[in-house]
């Protein structure tokens, strides 16, 4: 079969594209013959060497991989043709892939490949940031950076439709108009706008509730600026690369609250808190309550280009491959 390989760690070329070995199931996993694979920016930090607990260099990338059960080992009750979702470690990005059948999602009737794979990470991330780990309340306010991305597109319909104000920052008029169409009431040109400011004006000074941050730098102190007296951020990305830090002095005297969010370690140590979402994401998604918004489709041979296109801060929603 085709595989993706980081073969070092580095830019996107180290993305290459060889032959492996196909994979055989072991007690409680499936084959997966995958259809699309989602991409994350978990996926690129990994690939730069940056993800702390990441894999070692010479290892196929991909934490989500929807497609058809193939093959399936002891003790699974799951059947070759279900059409599922896998959350992964690693491994998505080709042809076949190997999953814990406890990590799948049946493909909702009526949604593609390329929309399944866009679902597990990004609207389970959004949830849990909003409403497990930040509390939203109907009627409270909450800023949502990179409102046109994966995660962004997901927390933007979750918290309107929840009865949230949402402000939303992206970059381009083409990302502030999705947001928009998706429920953000106050969409935010980061290159032309401080936030902050457009923050003050709406909220008349005080600020928003809730903050769901993933750029860190200077994003994650100007987002804590932009919390009210007693509001919270949740912290789930470091997409700029660096790290935000804060002065605990700063959280004592404005009486405000920090969390941080991590899909992968919260399913790791506490599965129930953030599947219990997986219904009620499920039923909107096929009442049409909710939608996973597609970006651009790659071929999986042009998963470096796929990476760079989203460094480039090109992408808007999710960018999948298809093998």
């Amino acid at each position: 079969m085709r595989v993706i390989e980081v073969t070092e760690y580095g830019d996107s070329d180290q993305l290459e594209a060889t032959d492996a070995d196909l994979p055989e199931p072991g007690a409680g996993e499936v084959r997966i013959e995958v259809e699309a694979a989602g991409i994350n920016f978990a996926d690129i930090m990994q690939r730069r060497g940056v993800y702390p607990g990441g894999p070692d260099a010479g290892y196929v990338p991909g934490m989500e991989a929807a497609g058809t059960i193939d093959a399936t080992g002891e003790g699974v009750g799951l059947d070759e043709g279900d059409r599922v979702v896998a959350m992964l470690n690693t491994g998505g990005y080709a042809e076949y892939a190997v999953a814990n059948a406890q990590m799948l999602f049946p493909i909702p009737e009526g949604m593609s490949f390329e929309e399944a794979a866009g679902f597990p990470v990004q609207f389970l991330t959004a949830h849990s940031c909003l409403f497990e780990w930040g509390g939203l309340e109907e009627d409270e306010t909450v800023l949502i950076q990179a409102a046109a991305g994966g995660v962004g597109t997901a927390a933007v319909q979750l918290a309107a439709n929840h009865g949230a104000e949402v402000f939303g920052t992206a970059s381009t008029q083409e990302k502030l108009d999705l947001a928009e169409e998706l429920g953000c009431d106050h969409p935010i040109n980061y290159t032309e706008t401080d936030f902050r400011e457009t923050v003050d004006e709406e909220t008349d000074g005080e600020g928003v509730d809730l903050v769901l941050e993933s750029v860190g730098d200077d994003v994650f102190e100007r987002s804590l600026d932009a919390m009210k007296h007693f509001g919270r951020m949740v912290t789930y990305g470091v997409a700029s690369g660096v790290p935000g830090e804060i002065e605990n002095r700063r959280l004592l005297f404005e009486n405000k609250t920090i969390k941080g969010f991590h899909l992968g370690q919260a399913s790791y140590h506490d599965p129930s808190t953030v599947m219990k979402a997986v219904p009620e994401l499920t039923e909107g998604l096929t009442s049409g309550d909710l939608e996973v918004i597609l970006g651009k489709s790659f071929a999986l041979e042009d998963a470096a280009e796929a990476h760079q296109y989203i460094e480039d801060r090109k992408s808007s929603g999710k960018i999948v491959l298809k093998p």
